[in-house]
C-alpha cells in the first residue's frame, strides 16, 4: 500500500463554494455600562445552556461564549448572519429581561475579516480596559475548553482560537506590551525589584489588610521563591486571616517598631489619620540591620509613612504619587509597543484569511490526490508481483518515489486552484478540474 497523505481528507469541510460566515456578537466596556455588562454576564451554567441553545439553531454550526467582567462575546460559524444575530437577541431578551432597544444600543456585530481581527486583538489584550493585561488570555482558554466540552466547536472555531492563542503568544514574546506595570500593586513590586538584586528570602511586612496591599503581596509572592510575611492590622483577626492565606504571621500594630529590624519590604495601606511609621522608628534599627536596604511602599491616602524616612541612608520610600508616575510612564511605553502588536495581529489575520478562503479548494484537491493514489495503487498491485527478487527496502523505495512524483505533479495545480488570480473565478477552475479528472463519478 502507498502511504497516501490523507490527513486533510478527514477535515469536515463543505464540498460547495459556500463557506460559513465567521461572526462575533457581543458587548464590552466600550459599548455598555457596567450595570448592563453585569446583567448580561453569564455564569458557567448559563454559558452551557446558551451553547446548547445555539446548537439547536439551524443557522449556527459552531459557537463559543466568552463572558468576563468587561465583555460578553459569542464567536460563531453561521450560515445566515441575520438569523444568527436574531437568535442571539432572542436568547438575551428571553433570559436576561432586557429590552431589544437596550441590546441594540450596546450590541456590536463583526463578521469575516473584522471578526477575526477582533478576536485576535482581544487575545493579545489590545482591546482590554488595561492594555496588555494577561488575564484575558486565560479567560479565553477557559471559554474555549467549555465550548469544546459541549462539542460546540469545529474546524472553523478551533482554527480561530488556536490562531488567536499563538498570535497572543507572539505579541507577548516579541513586544513589551505586557512587561511594564500599570497597576499600583504591580508597580510597587517592580520598584522593589530595582532596589534588591533578588526578592528571594526577603521578609515582607504588610501594614493594613486592604485590597491594594493584598494585591501587592500576591505580586510579590509570584516574584520570589521564599521569604517570610508579617501582617499588622488594626483588627487583629482580619490580619490573622490574611496572614493565614499566605502562610504568614500576624502581629499587632504596636509591634511594628520591633519588627522593622527584620523586614526588608514594608507595604502600608491603612486608614490611619496620622503616620504609622516615622523616622524615629527607623533610625535606631538601621545599625542593627547593618545598613541592609529597607524599602517602604506607602499606598495609603492619607499617607501612612513619614516622608522624612527618605533622608535616612539605605531607606527608600515610595508613595502613591511616585507609583502613579511609574505607571504613567509604563502606559506610554505599552502604547508604543502596541503598534508592534497590531502589526503582528494584522499578519495573523492575513494568514488566517488565506487559509479560510482556500477551504473551498480542499475537497477538490483531496479528491484529486486520492484519485492519483488510487491509480498508483492499482498499477503497483498489477506490476510489482511480476518483479522477482525485490526486497522490502526496494518496495519501500518505490513507494517513496511514487509519493514524491504525485506530490510534485500536484504542486502547481494545487497552487493555481488555491489562487488562480485576482481576475479569475476560482469556482470555474475548481469545476473544470473536477470534470477533467472525473472526480464526481460516484
Amino acid at each position: 500500500m502507498i502511504n497516501s497523505p490523507g490527513g486533510s481528507a478527514d477535515l469536515p469541510v463543505k464540498s460547495g463554494p459556500d463557506l460559513p460566515d465567521i461572526l462575533i456578537i457581543g458587548v464590552n466596556h466600550k459599548t455598555a455600562p457596567v450595570a448592563l455588562r453585569e446583567q448580561l454576564a453569564l455564569s458557567p451554567e448559563e454559558t452551557d445552556e446558551a451553547l446548547e441553545f445555539f446548537q439547536k439553531s439551524p443557522h449556527i454550526s459552531e459557537s463559543l461564549i466568552l463572558s468576563t467582567c468587561n465583555r460578553v462575546d459569542a464567536l460563531m460559524a453561521v450560515s445566515d448572519r441575520d438569523a444568527a444575530v436574531a437568535t442571539i437577541k432572542k436568547l438575551i431578551v428571553r433570559t436576561k429581561s432586557i429590552s431589544e432597544d437596550q441590546i441594540n444600543q450596546a450590541l456590536y456585530v463583526h463578521s469575516g475579516e473584522d471578526a477575526i481581527r477582533y478576536i485576535f486583538r482581544v487575545a493579545a489584550s489590545l482591546d482590554s480596559m488595561v492594555l496588555g493585561e494577561p488575564q484575558i488570555l486565560g479567560q479565553m482558554k477557559t471559554a474555549y475548553r467549555a465550548a469544546v466540552r459541549k462539542k460546540c466547536t469545529g474546524l472553523i472555531v478551533n482554527r480561530v482560537m488556536h490562531k488567536a492563542f499563538s498570535t497572543a503568544k507572539r505579541v507577548r514574546s516579541e513586544t513589551g506590551i505586557g512587561g511594564h506595570a500599570v497597576s499600583i500593586s504591580y508597580a510597587a513590586v517592580e520598584l522593589a525589584k530595582k532596589i534588591f538584586d533578588s526578592l528571594d528570602n526577603k521578609t515582607v511586612l504588610l501594614v493594613g489588610a486592604g485590597e491594594m496591599a493584598e494585591l501587592a503581596v500576591e505580586h510579590l509572592i509570584r516574584s520570589r521563591r521564599s521569604g517570610s510575611l508579617l501582617v499588622a492590622n488594626r483588627t487583629f483577626a482580619v490580619g490573622a486571616n490574611l496572614a493565614g492565606r499566605f502562610n504568614g504571621t500576624a502581629i499587632r500594630l504596636e509591634e511594628i517598631p520591633a519588627y522593622l529590624k527584620l523586614a526588608d519590604i514594608i507595604i502600608s495601606s491603612t486608614g490611619a489619620p496620622g503616620y504609622v511609621v516615622t523616622g524615629d522608628h527607623v533610625r535606631p534599627i538601621m545599625r542593627q540591620r547593618r545598613n541592609r536596604p529597607l524599602f517602604f511602599i506607602d499606598i495609603a491616602v492619607p499617607r501612612d509613612i513619614d516622608p522624612d524616612i527618605n533622608r535616612i541612608p539605605n531607606a527608600y520610600l515610595y508613595d502613591i504619587d511616585d507609583l502613579q508616575g511609574v505607571i504613567n510612564g509604563n502606559i506610554e511605553t505599552r502604547n508604543k509597543e502596541s503598534v508592534k502588536a497590531e502589526r503582528i495581529v494584522d499578519e495573523a489575520v492575513l494568514r488566517f484569511k488565506e487559509w479560510f478562503e482556500n477551504l473551498d479548494t480542499l475537497p477538490t484537491i483531496i479528491a484529486l490526490r486520492k484519485k492519483l493514489y488510487t491509480i498508483a495503487e492499482a498499477e503497483m498491485a498489477r506490476t510489482l508481483p511480476a518483479l522477482v527478487g525485490l526486497s522490502a527496502s526496494d518496495l519501500e523505495a518505490i513507494r517513496k518515489m511514487i509519493d514524491a512524483m504525485i506530490s510534485k505533479m500536484l504542486h502547481e495545480p494545487t497552487v493555481f486552484l488555491k489562487n488562480p488570480g485576482a481576475h479569475r473565478n476560482k469556482t470555474v477552475y475548481l469545476d473544470i478540474a473536477r470534470k477533467l479528472f472525473n472526480l464526481d463519478d460516484g
